[in-house]
């Protein structure tokens, strides 16, 4: 009998042949990148010597072209980190301020969507609470796609809008909060143990739109882990167990993130760094009133095109937060 080998593990294969696939396609879009350049060398060579002045404006194109794919192959490059190519779930929280606040976090939840949209990602539900009367109080999405937590860890934290409220009838300026967590999914190869023990498990009637199944049984479940006190809940989908499943998920990729702050936390104490996380700190804030603009307070960077950005158009806070931690200068 020949001994076992990763293919006898299914998961682990399919781990492999997204590795290998991954590496073929950076090949080829180097080998691509390569023949293009030779072609508008090519091109250029041409054009000078026969004084043909109607190339400069099919090679200004090209290089344009070629310059966007050269910038999204260095982004690629920078997520280094063990589980950037992971999965994402990312969990919303409106902040105090009720409804307006409630409304912020319908705004940020829609922008991350786009963002997903536009990026060919898959976008899944997992934990909906509604607004009092509009907007949402608390949403976790799993985001499903190749460099997703890579790209989705430059969002963790808390993010500010000031505008003028639309349920202000006065039309005064308000400040409003809302946090942004975001983990990656953790897979079976990690060892996250959770002794059934240690959960105390609770169903009850879900509360979101989903038909009459959905709110008419206690389909819902919340789990906490008793240890650390961690709460995860799931009511999305139509059955209890499906629900369980969807806990499970999020609570083995909570733990995980506790523990990595944790070490982080050790680490920097070691080192006499310290650093408050506090509800007023956030990263980003976006202003709609009496200007307009985005600024990322971590990178410095900032757009006027407020509108872009909700509409999903986050690549260059994410660029830039992407470029500081990996220590590039622009």
């Amino acid at each position: 009998m020949s001994d076992p080998t990763f293919w006898d593990d299914p998961d682990e294969a399919q781990k492999i042949a997204q590795e290998v696939t991954r590496m073929k396609d950076s090949i080829s879009q180097y080998h691509d990148l390569r023949s293009r350049h030779s072609d508008m060398a090519t091109l250029w060579q041409l054009g000078m010597e026969e004084q043909d002045e109607s190339v400069y404006s099919e090679l200004t194109a090209s290089l344009a072209s070629m310059e966007q794919e050269l910038d999204h192959l260095e982004l690629t490059q920078m997520l280094s980190g063990e589980y950037d190519r992971n999965n994402a779930i990312l969990t919303l929280h409106a902040g105090a301020g009720g409804t307006e606040a409630q409304d912020w976090a319908q705004m940020l939840l829609r922008m991350y969507v786009r963002w997903a949209e536009k990026n060919n990602y898959k976008v899944e539900t997992m934990d909906f609470q509604a607004g009092d009367e509009a907007g949402v109080k608390s949403v976790t999405l799993m985001i499903s796609g190749t460099n997703v937590y890579g790209y989705l860890k430059a969002e963790k934290g808390v993010h500010r809008l000031v505008r003028i409220s639309p349920f202000d009838a006065s039309g005064r300026r308000h400040t409003s909060f809302a946090a942004v967590d975001v983990m990656p999914e953790i897979d079976d190869s990690v060892d996250i143990t959770i002794n059934p023990v240690d959960l105390r498990v609770d169903t009850y009637r879900a509360s979101g739109a989903g038909g009459q199944h959905i709110n008419k049984t206690d389909s819902a479940v919340r789990m906490t882990h008793l240890p650390t006190g961690v709460i995860v809940q799931c009511q999305t989908q139509r059955s209890q167990i499906q629900n369980r499943e969807q806990c499970m998920r999020l609570l083995r990729a909570k733990l995980f993130e506790l523990e990595r702050q944790k070490q982080a936390d050790k680490k920097a104490e070691l080192g006499g760094e310290y650093q408050a996380i506090e509800w007023g700190s956030q990263i980003r804030s976006y202003v709609f009133h009496p200007y307009n603009m985005v600024k990322d307070h971590r990178t410095a960077a900032e757009t006027g095109n407020v509108q872009a950005v909700m509409d999903g158009e986050i690549e260059l806070f994410i660029e830039a937060y992407l470029k500081s931690e990996s220590g590039v200068k622009e």
